[in-house]
């Protein structure tokens, strides 16, 4: 796995040559994402803001995340991350956005949602994409992993922008 602070910096220099401005969503990383990234000197030439949303509530009073749909597929699903990464865009001067949301542990799992589950989105004004994967290893491992394929997958996704 890439370190994460050189994936930031990936991250931002791709997003500084294509001019555009990053917001992160962020559920079971706490804000490690916008962490990572605002270690990066310069970084507020490319990044914009950040939305710590742990709990449902705020999944819906700050990024527009609708109960219905956190009813329908559960927090961590690829619909509530799509759509945290769409309520981030609309509510942030950002053109891109990243939003993480799932089962850290050690506690949590449901059926069909073990500990380590975690779903991402990334996000522009045309394109969206999912993923859900399964990590492996304790809380603070779960997270890393998360982080760093969160700014993977990022750095794929502007590819396509």
């Amino acid at each position: 796995m890439e370190d994460i602070l050189d994936l930031a910096t990936q991250v931002g220099r791709a997003l500084k040559e294509k001019k555009l401005l990053l917001t992160t969503a962020e559920s079971c990383t706490g804000g490690g994402a916008a962490q990572a990234i605002t270690e990066i000197a310069g970084s507020s030439e490319w990044f914009d803001c950040g939305f710590v949303v742990y709990s449902n509530v705020s999944k819906i009073d700050l990024l527009g995340v609708s109960a219905a749909l956190i009813a329908q597929h559960g927090s961590v699903s690829e619909e509530i991350a799509e759509n945290m990464a769409k309520g981030a865009l609309a509510n942030s001067n950002a053109h891109i956005a990243i939003s993480t949301t799932g089962i850290a542990g050690p506690d949590g799992a449901v059926p069909g949602k073990p500990v380590g589950t975690v779903c991402f989105g990334w996000a522009s004004a045309h394109v969206n994409h999912t993923e859900r994967l399964v990590f492996s290893g304790d809380r603070h491992a779960v997270r890393q992993q998360t982080v760093a394929h969160a700014l993977q997958g990022l750095l794929r996704f502007l590819e396509q922008v």
